[in-house]
């Protein structure tokens, strides 16, 4: 069995379309029927997130399953451990991770599992910076010159992240981090000697928006970003 975490912290906006998208991932016949069970963990959630999930769920058949899983921490490594708690509990023998503000590909969780290693850090795509206004064609800009979409990358999202089981375990799982708890289940991964693959095969689109969830993540740091730009542009004399 595979199993994929999403951490949700009051993301009712985007939750549907990150579900319906690891619908069709977990349907891939790349997957040759291998059963998948996703776990939304609801951390703090104060909005109509587990009532989406619920409505999801009852699409699930054979071949796929959605279950939620609420907890109280506002924690996002605390979540995603959760989350892979309960799926090696089920026998997962792979797991996968992912956001609630991201759209996995159909052969997500099949190109993941066909790279053949102990670990996947994949890497991520943006098709709307408008969120950010006037500032969104010159942050395009910047990410298309300094972001590394190819393999041999070396950026590590917990949007686009799978690790084997047995590898997970032995690094120790997610550390109750705040942020950054990606990197550091890589770093603890090295550590171990496990096999990473910095692949961009795996497919993954995220957002741009301005109210990031976490200090220091992909989402703030476009932020800090924008406020660079903006005060180059100030500087800039005319």
């Amino acid at each position: 069995m595979i199993g994929v975490v999403v951490p949700v912290h009051n993301e009712e906006a985007c939750l549907g379309a990150c579900l319906e998208a690891l619908r069709l991932a977990a349907t891939c016949p790349l997957l040759h029927g291998e059963a998948v069970c996703i776990v939304v963990v609801l951390d703090a959630c104060s909005d109509q997130s587990q009532r989406i999930v619920l409505a999801h769920a009852m699409q699930a058949d054979l071949r796929w399953r959605l279950d939620c899983l609420a907890i109280h921490a506002q924690n996002v490594g605390s979540a995603r451990a959760a989350g892979a708690q309960q799926l090696l509990q089920r026998g997962a023998r792979w797991l996968a991770f992912t956001d609630a503000d991201t759209r996995v590909s159909p052969s997500w969780l099949s190109t993941q599992l066909g790279l053949d290693a102990d670990a996947v850090c994949g890497t991520v795509a943006v098709d709307d910076w408008s969120p950010h206004g006037p500032s969104a064609a010159a942050l395009r800009r910047h990410f298309a010159h300094t972001y590394t979409d190819a393999d041999g990358h070396r950026h590590i999202h917990g949007a686009n992240f799978g690790v084997r089981a047995s590898a997970y375990l032995r690094a120790g799982g997610f550390a109750p981090l705040a942020c950054s708890e990606d990197v550091a289940m890589v770093a603890a991964l090295q550590a171990c000697g496990a096999h990473i693959a910095w692949s961009a095969a795996p497919r993954v689109t995220t957002s741009a928006r301005r109210h990031a969830r976490a200090r220091g993540g992909f989402g703030d740091t476009l932020l800090q970003v924008v406020a660079a730009l903006e005060a180059s542009t100030h500087l800039t004399p005319t």
